[in-house]
């Protein structure tokens, strides 16, 4: 079991930001066709829209990871919710594409350390036998996000649109960011890594061949995950399984659940095996080999309950936790930021390169009534799946055919940087220091607090805007469509798009308008509604 006081002091603040690093990532796929109908935007664009979220990520894991390692994560994970919180303000004021691809961008920089930041805080922390459980619960709290962003977030949209919701996680992040600043204590003699050369280690991490034994199936695999319950995942089930925005949104749901559920049973799992002689390498292979058979279910159409299918899809995105729980056992504490930050770069990076490719492939064939063909999605579908099929093997030839001394070299590296010094606790024998270094902590909390109260007075600001927006941006549009005019032409233009206000201002102190049968569409998640609607006045 964990110890409840670090679970309070170091495992709950560290999580919001994680959760809502989920709930970024996965919000799209809930909201894309509100923003395609808003903004008119096709599918490679938002492909692309949706995946600079792991571009920004995979462009700063290395530097942000040394710095991670140098600072610590308190301090580095309250600085960038901040600059989440302002990220997802300008997308909430954002009037076109480029204004969404700059907020997704800003937005995606201030969660880019959320996971590795837990995981470094779960190193420092909690006993080496701990690990893999603690980081069980910690991308189980976070995955949270993903249910959030599914019939939650779905009602907030209805009742506020979308630009409403992400004012409010705006709001939300910067919270976060109070939470670490205020209840994470200060790690006292933790070891430092001052003395490491970044470049050095870095050198290390992506020399060692047991490194890229593992690492290119867990970034597909993840990376795939991530990719579908991400975007891609709803128009699949909306143009291929023919599901309404109801059960797309219930599917969406299961999902999330499904990453939860799967966080915590395999920090379970991993830890009783790894006592009966079963490597951790061995169940992520296992987890994403169950994820690949999924995919192929779909292709095929095999008749078994799309929930299933697609649930051992998003639970492979769950399995970060085995692959940083490997990591732990080929390199040092010292260096488990930059380590956890050198495999995140290819997750990251790869689901950016999926998700991409994946809206370039499916725009390829033309667009239905607002939808693909079934051919697009599948193709998509097939060539990540070959992708899968070839890391899986490169990962079971490259274990069975590991020559020794490439093992014995890569150990001989590892017990080079574990011999590199380390500040220890000696530096507090002298009272006289130990009080300079006291007051120079108050000094940094001081300007830390201060900091904080003026980015939240900025936050307060824009907040203000952002809601004012999302006001006169309703989340039901309405449509009023000429059925029948009384000279027989046809209305030039044939239809219009106003909101309820815009409607009611336009008609407002003219004469009645020449139409003899208007009706009034309200668009919302489900079917249209319509309803006879006069316009004029008498």
């Amino acid at each position: 079991m964990l110890q409840p006081r670090l679970v309070a002091y170091v495992l709950v603040p560290f999580a919001p930001g994680y959760y809502l690093s989920y709930l970024f990532r996965s919000i799209n796929a809930l909201i894309a066709s509100d923003i395609v109908a808003e903004l008119h935007i096709s599918a490679a664009d938002l492909g692309l829209l949706t995946s600079v979220y792991f571009l920004v990520f995979a462009a700063v894991q290395l530097p942000f990871g040394t710095l991670l390692d140098r600072y610590g994560p308190k301090t580095i994970q309250s600085a960038l919710l901040l600059l989440a919180s302002a990220g997802a303000l300008i997308f909430a004021l954002a009037e076109g594409l480029v204004g969404l691809i700059i907020g997704r961008a800003v937005l995606s920089l201030g969660v880019a350390l959320a996971l590795m930041a837990g995981f470094k805080a779960i190193v420092l922390w909690f006993p080496a036998d701990r690990v893999v459980l603690a980081n069980g619960w910690y991308v189980m709290l976070g995955a949270l996000g993903a249910v959030t962003a599914t019939a939650p977030a779905e009602f907030i949209v209805q009742s506020m649109g979308w630009r409403g919701l992400f004012a409010l996680l705006a709001g939300l992040s910067a919270s976060a960011a109070l939470l670490l600043l205020y209840a994470v204590p200060e790690r006292q003699g933790a070891p430092s890594v001052r003395a490491v050369t970044p470049a050095a280690s870095r050198w290390v991490i992506y020399v060692d061949r047991r490194f890229w034994r593992m690492a290119p199936l867990s970034a597909i695999g993840i990376g795939t995950s991530w990719s579908l319950q991400g975007l891609w995942a709803a128009p699949w089930l909306r143009d291929v399984a023919g599901l309404d925005r109801a059960s797309v949104v219930e599917h969406l749901s299961v999902m999330a659940f499904a990453v939860c559920t799967s966080a915590l049973l395999l920090g379970l799992v991993a830890k009783c095996l790894r006592h009966r002689g079963i490597k951790t390498k061995w169940v992520l292979a296992g987890v994403l080999v169950l994820s690949m058979a999924a995919q192929a279910a779909l292709l095929v159409g095999c008749p078994l309950p799309s929930y299933l299918l697609w649930s051992q899809i998003a639970a492979a995105g769950a399995a970060t936790v085995l692959s940083f729980a490997i990591l732990t056992e080929y390199f040092p504490k010292e260096m488990s930021g930059r380590a956890n930050a050198a495999l995140n770069l290819l997750h990251v990076g790869v689901a950016f390169l999926l998700q991409t490719g994946t809206g370039l492939i499916i725009a390829q064939w033309p667009q239905s009534d607002g939808a693909y063909p079934a051919e697009a999605h599948q193709t998509a579908m097939a060539i990540i799946l070959v992708l899968q099929f070839v890391a899986l093997v490169w990962f079971v030839i490259s274990q069975r055919r590991s020559p020794a001394p490439a093992k014995s070299r890569a150990a001989r590296r590892v017990r080079a940087v574990q011999s590199w010094p380390a500040m220890g606790i000696a530096s507090y024998a002298s009272p006289a220091v130990g009080w300079g270094q006291c007051a120079e902590l108050v000094r940094q909390e001081g300007r830390a607090w201060r900091l904080a109260a003026a980015v939240s007075l900025m936050l307060c600001l824009g907040l203000t805007a952002a809601l004012s927006v999302s006001t006169r941006h309703p989340a039901l549009a309405i449509h009023i469509v000429n059925l029948d005019r009384s000279a027989g032409v046809p209305p030039d233009p044939p239809h219009f798009r106003l909101t309820a206000r815009a409607a009611l201002e336009q008609t407002h102190g003219t004469e009645p308008p020449i139409w003899r049968a208007p009706k009034l569409i309200v668009r919302s998640a489900g079917e249209p509604i319509v309803f006879p609607f006069n316009l004029s006045r008498r």
